[in-house]
Formats: structure tokens, sequence, C-alpha cells
């Protein structure tokens, strides 16, 4: 009979001495959904800490990002819908030899969760004031103090396109309408992939561990950029007037909203705007074309 394991299926000896399972590492999916809460797999007794209640999650496959690890072993432990998960947030518990990702997601699409395979004595959603009141896994309970605040705060960007593009003399004044669209371009092509956290406004000093975020991206563009059109992830707003007024509209509604908001400008009067009705952060236009694909 041919063994149908993965590579990664795997018990490993991290250098803290313990052995954790996931040859490539381990991911798990910590997933929101407002009206419901968090879903939590009761773990099956003969699991590692059987009869706790934890996130449904799994070793990683060689070369399988974090995402999409935590996502798969969800889909095939509890039927979360593969196309049903955004991610916001990357948490990374290193061992040394060995990680652990826990991707803090909103769901997307509506669902009931499914006990797929034998790894689950029951699946629940449960309010976020509530998960204390269960036996949790020890690492989980360990980071859900540090990770409960994630899951009502998602990340947003909003972008400051005059004055990003504005900081690069690379000819943009010969073509404002051309430079917004590739300006636009580049935050498309990251592909929905991670910014560091740093960009949003989170330094690993007050939430250690948080390596990564999935910001909501809204780029603000003014005077002939301003009919540029949003495409994919990435909505573009055309200002009717001041570009500085419709900047401080966007981050209003999306603080509003919930959202951690930064905002992309070396504009100082404002950032003191933007700051004063909640922005988390502002960063400079250097900080953000540094991570942007050429």
């Amino acid at each position: 009979m041919s063994d149908t394991r993965d590579p990664g299926d795997a018990w490993v000896t991290a250098a803290d001495g313990n052995s954790y399972w996931g040859r490539f590492g381990a991911a798990g999916l910590l997933l929101h959904d407002p009206g419901r809460g968090v879903l939590l797999q009761h773990r099956a007794d003969w699991s590692h800490h059987g009869g706790t209640w934890g996130i449904p999650g799994g070793a990683r496959h060689e070369h399988e990002d974090a995402v999409t690890a935590a996502v798969r072993e969800s889909n095939e432990e509890a039927g979360v819908p593969l196309d049903g998960v955004l991610p916001r947030y990357r948490h990374v518990l290193d061992r040394g030899g060995w990680t652990y990702a826990t991707i803090v997601a909103d769901a997307v699409q509506p669902f009931e969760p499914v006990i797929a395979d034998a790894e689950s004595h029951a699946l629940e959603w449960v309010p976020l004031d509530r998960v204390e009141e269960y036996p949790l896994h020890p690492g989980f309970a360990a980071s859900w103090p540090l990770l409960r605040p994630l899951l009502t705060a998602p990340p947003a960007i909003v972008v400051d396109a005059a004055n990003v593009i504005g900081s690069v003399p690379d000819g943009w004044w010969k073509d404002r309408r051309g430079a917004a669209e590739r300006l636009r371009d580049r935050i498309l092509a990251l592909g929905g992939a991670p910014v560091a956290p740093g960009l949003v406004g989170l330094s690993e000093a007050a939430l250690p561990g948080i390596d990564a975020a999935y910001p909501e991206w809204v780029v603000v563009t003014e005077g002939v950029a301003r009919d540029v059109e949003s495409a994919g992830d990435v909505r573009v707003v055309g200002a009717p007037e001041l570009g500085d007024d419709t900047i401080v509209a966007e981050t209003r509604a999306l603080v509003e909203r919930g959202l951690r908001v930064s905002v992309v400008t070396a504009d100082e009067e404002l950032r003191t705007r933007v700051e004063a009705i909640g922005a988390a952060a502002t960063r400079g236009p250097k900080k953000l074309l540094k991570r942007l694909p050429a």
C-alpha cells in the first residue's frame, strides 16, 4: 500500500527541545464572523492536547504559504469555503526551526461548519466574550488576548495619490493620469500579498509576533487623474474638488466601520486632520513605494 501522507506530516524537534507537528511548520485559521463570533474546534481526544478547544489548522506542505495552508486545513477539517476567507493579519510563533502561523481573517460568506474528518469532536461559532469560558488549547489560550483586538479592527490604507506620485521626480507631471494608473497598478500587483505591520501602525513591541497585515486599499486621486478607475481589490476614489477633503472623508468612513486606518501622505496638515478623526497611523510616501513592485 502506498503512503499518501504529505511529507510535511511529521513530528519535528525545535530548538526549544519540544516536539511539534509539521515538518515545514504549521498554520491555523482564526476566522471571525461579526454576527456569530469565531470558529472554534473541539479537538479529538487522541490529538495533541485532545479535548481542548482551538482553531482549525495543521501541518504546512512544502513551499506552501501560511494563508494557503490555514485555509486548506480549515476546509479539510471544518468545511470552510476556500473562497470564503479574507485574511487580515498574520501572527507567527517561532520555536526555533518550527513556526506556527495564525491567520486572522474575516468570513466573507455565511456557512455552517461541518466535521469533515476525525480530528474534531465539535465545531462551533463562539461569541468573542465567551471564548475564555471554554477549556482552550494552551497555545491558543496564550495568544487569544493578543489576537482578539485584531478581529474587530481590520487594516486599511488610504493613499494620497497626488502626494505619493509627486514624491518621485520621474516625469509624472507630463502625464498625471498615467502616473496615477501606474501607482494603482503597482498596488494591485501585490496580488493580496501582505505588507509589513509598520505600514498600518503596528509595532513588534506592542503586538509581538504580528509580522504581516492584509489591508483594504483606497487610492484617492484628484485633478486630471480623478477619473482613474478602480481595479481588482484597489478602490480608486476621485476627489470632486480638494483631494485632502476626500481623503479625510474616506478615512472617517473607514474608521466608523471599525477599521484600523493608515494614511500615506507627506502633507503635515493632512496628517493632523486624519489623526484627529481616528487614523491609527500616517506614513510617508517612501515607506509605501519601497514595498511596492517596481
